[in-house]
């Protein structure tokens, strides 16, 4: 018998101690032993719950007990999780966790730890809820030359941009909406405004490439000053707009970046709608890859976390080797980033059409009978500083959206 503990019972720790107990008997056969969980940590009580008779308040009882193997940690947030686990591991208890702020705040160092213990730290759940991309990382793409990630990364901000462009509401019904069922938070900052993408793309980044990259050195820009109307020019463009987290190796150069996108409708990114979650992985050899499934949800992220609790029992006192320096990677700023924009203007064309063609030269401008008040134009590639140096010469900029 492994004995494991789950440290927080919200959504996640719940659906964990859920998918033990129904899939059971299939778990315990592809572990080869009986996982049991013997203790939930929480501060709160749940009278009446399957968990009432293991739930304990105090974490030394967890980190005290030498017959617990495995930790889950789906606490969220970086401490105390970082605390906790830290202490686990220094204990000898490999540990599972979805918690991506935690792993990109302290993952290379938690990896040493588990490695010089001969345990686990593993973290399949942090990126893509249900969707394997840690492991094949870590493994089947290892002889390749990882040259870039992109994808959707958030569920929530798929779902918004799906409601607006399907059922064409603003931003803020379909903000409401996502809350409505449980897809966004309360508060909901770190999904609309990137930061959740931010830190899925640093881990990502760093098992591509081998070293450190630090999400707070990455540009990112949120969808909350996406409108109905970029929906609507969107569509006349034939594209869809994507929250894209994505970084890149090119010639020795790293990149990284979360943005809305104009993605062409012909991609295969644009039909990744709802809650889904699709990563793209470039290789040297393999060229694309395609990742896809649901990126968010009580289950599928359980699932993916007891999938590492097995991974862990089949691996006692042996490490699974994970490739993450410590050391950093520089990262290139994205004003050197190459390529097209959409810009939307309030006014009428006739005003400004001319200096909009001495900054950028050759432009394609839309129009679109939503838009009374303005007009669109995308330009040529060029260099991000050099697109914000000539759009400071037009007048009232409404807008700008980046093409993939």
């Amino acid at each position: 018998m492994i004995n494991i503990a789950v440290l927080g019972y919200g959504t996640i720790g719940s659906g964990v101690v859920e998918v033990i107990d129904r899939n059971n008997s299939s778990i315990d056969g592809k572990t080869g032993d009986n996982i049991r969980v013997k203790h939930v940590l929480d501060l709160r009580d749940f009278p009446g719950d399957r968990v009432e008779s293991i739930l304990v308040h105090d974490f030394d009882i967890i980190l005290n007990d030498p017959e617990v193997k495995i930790v889950v940690e789906v606490m969220g947030g970086v401490e105390p999780a970082y605390t906790f686990v830290k202490k686990c591991l220094l204990a000898g208890k490999s540990v599972c966790t979805s918690n991506k702020e935690l792993v990109a705040a302290h993952g290379p160092e938690l990896i040493k730890i588990a490695k010089d213990k001969s345990i686990n730290f593993l973290f399949e759940a942090s990126v893509g809820g249900a969707i394997p991309i840690i492991r094949p990382l870590c493994s089947s793409l290892t002889a390749d030359r990882i040259l870039e990630i992109k994808g959707i990364l958030n569920g929530t901000t798929n779902y918004i941009l799906t409601q607006m462009d399907v059922e064409g509401w603003d931003f803020d019904r379909a903000l409401s909406k996502a809350q409505e069922l449980g897809y966004a938070e309360r508060n909901p900052e770190a999904d609309i405004e990137g930061y959740d993408a931010c830190r899925k793309i640093a881990i990502l980044s760093s098992l591509a490439f081998g070293k450190s990259v630090n999400y707070e050195d990455i540009y990112t820009e949120g969808i909350s000053k996406i409108t109905a109307t970029d929906i609507k020019y969107a569509g006349k463009m034939d594209c869809k707009i994507k929250l894209l987290a994505s970084s890149e190796n090119i010639d020795g150069k790293y990149y990284a970046m979360v943005a809305p996108f104009l993605v062409k409708s012909s991609h295969p990114l644009s039909g990744v709608s709802g809650v889904f979650n699709a990563i793209f992985v470039k290789g040297s050899e393999i060229d694309d890859v395609m990742f896809y499934g649901s990126g968010a949800g009580k289950l599928p992220t359980a699932c993916a976390v007891v999938a590492d609790v097995v991974d862990a029992a089949r691996h006692l006192n042996e490490n699974i080797q994970t490739i993450w320096s410590e050391e950093g990677l520089e990262l290139t700023g994205s004003e050197n980033a190459t390529r097209r924009f959409f810009v939307r203007v309030f006014g009428k064309r006739s005003e400004c059409e001319n200096r909009i063609k001495e900054e950028f030269g050759a432009v394609d401008f839309i129009e679109i009978p939503e838009d009374t008040d303005g007009f669109g134009f995308v330009t040529p590639a060029l260099a991000e500083k050099s697109f914000d140096a000539h759009l400071a010469n037009i007048p009232n900029v409404s807008g700008r959206i980046r093409f993939e």
